[in-house]
């Protein structure tokens, strides 16, 4: 008599992938949560190509890094952009 599997719960592996870019900026989904990036607040991706900007790793649920355009934010940066203030170009 073959066992059945159970579904196990819901997946505790991070993930990050962007959804969209558009003439504004860039939509990212995080872990079922998804950011806007625009692009007046991230001037970095203003001129990247759209593989750069695909080429997105995600480190400890918390770490974004773009290798390709050698750019890193913090996820907290993404979820109160008001206490970020400062942008660089």
């Amino acid at each position: 008599m073959a066992k059945k599997l159970k579904k196990l719960g819901k997946s505790t592996s991070a993930s990050a992938e962007i959804q969209n870019i558009s003439n504004q900026g860039i939509w990212i989904l995080i872990n079922d949560q998804e950011f806007f990036m625009p692009f007046k607040e991230f001037p970095w991706f203003l001129t990247a190509t759209i593989e750069q900007i695909y080429n997105l790793e995600f480190f400890h649920e918390k770490h974004l890094h773009w290798p390709a355009l050698d750019v890193d934010l913090e996820l907290e940066s993404l979820k109160h952009l008001e206490a970020y203030p400062l942008k660089y170009s």
